[in-house]
């Protein structure tokens, strides 16, 4: 059976559930699934796991992912982005210094409120669901992780456009990063362009077009290579027959991986067999991938 992991450089217009649907038709795999939502105006990255390997998405989905996105300030609409319809136009005059002093406000550890219009679930409904019902729903602050954020660009005129280079963990919402940004100068702002350059070491540049899907297997990265970013021990024949089965170790070569982290176990051969973690003495099974 086919398993292994693609990386879609994703036009705009299409859902991520749809470029799915392309990567089955192709393939024809049927279980396969996708580590993080790209809005359907957003490009770019958007990493497949196709077959036996989708447990292993997490992994990916753990992985800092960046973004190039422009902003227009001065313009709100009900979405944060370009396909929601305009709610107020004020004109903002800001210079690029006022900007870049608020970065590092934004930058690191910070909480943010995820956007109406979204796929996170309010009793049992998705948010986007309530929203098209006229509904806006009290959502509290999440705390997400920013490591990077750059400007790169301010465009002149009362409504300006804003470039900005982005490196956050998973679970920020970067319209909302850059309404809240326009909202610490007094104004309001949403997406114009965004798009994910890389997951980890995962970039889009490297992917399969959607139109390309036909030569997909040229692009089939092994779970080795998709995970390249976590950390991994070279296991023995021995030790590795018994990675194959599950087992719990409490002694031998995987005691000594480092505690509470995921580690990729690696068989003789170069594969990457399972992802053990170790909680005091012992080491024991997140993930075995059939053999």
């Amino acid at each position: 059976m086919t398993a292994g992991f693609l990386v879609v450089d994703k036009p705009g217009g299409l859902t991520s559930n749809e470029v799915v649907g392309e990567v089955k038709k192709a393939t024809g795999v049927k279980k396969v699934g996708h580590a993080g939502t790209l809005d359907p105006m957003a490009t770019g990255a958007l990493v497949m796991a196709i077959g036996n390997v989708t447990r292993l998405i997490r992994y990916v989905q753990d992985q800092p992912k960046e973004y190039l996105a422009t902003a227009l300030f001065g313009v709100a609409t009900d979405t944060l982005d370009a396909d929601g319809a305009v709610l107020s136009r004020e004109p903002m005059d800001f210079s690029s210094d006022d900007l870049t002093q608020l970065l590092p406000r934004f930058t690191g550890s910070i909480h943010q409120v995820p956007p109406m219009v979204s796929a996170l679930k309010k009793d049992g409904r998705r948010l986007h669901e309530l929203a098209r019902e006229g509904q806006t729903i009290d959502r509290d602050p999440r705390p997400v992780q920013v490591h990077e954020l750059e400007l790169i660009s301010v465009g002149p005129g009362p409504y300006p456009e804003v470039g900005f280079r982005v490196v956050c963990g998973k679970g920020t919402y970067i319209r909302s990063l850059a309404d809240d940004l326009a909202a610490a100068l007094g104004g309001h702002a949403h997406l114009t362009a965004l798009r994910r350059t890389r997951i980890g070491s995962l970039k889009a540049r490297s992917g399969v077009t959607v139109d390309d899907l036909h030569n997909w297997e040229d692009y089939l990265l092994t779970p080795k290579e998709a995970l390249a970013n976590l950390p991994d021990v070279i296991v023995g024949h021995e030790t590795a027959s018994a990675v194959s089965h599950g087992v719990p170790f409490v002694g031998g070569e995987l005691v000594s991986i480092p505690e509470a982290v995921s580690v990729g176990v690696i068989d003789p051969t170069g594969d990457l067999i399972a992802v053990y973690i170790r909680e005091g003495d012992q080491a024991r099974p997140e993930v075995v991938l059939p053999t």
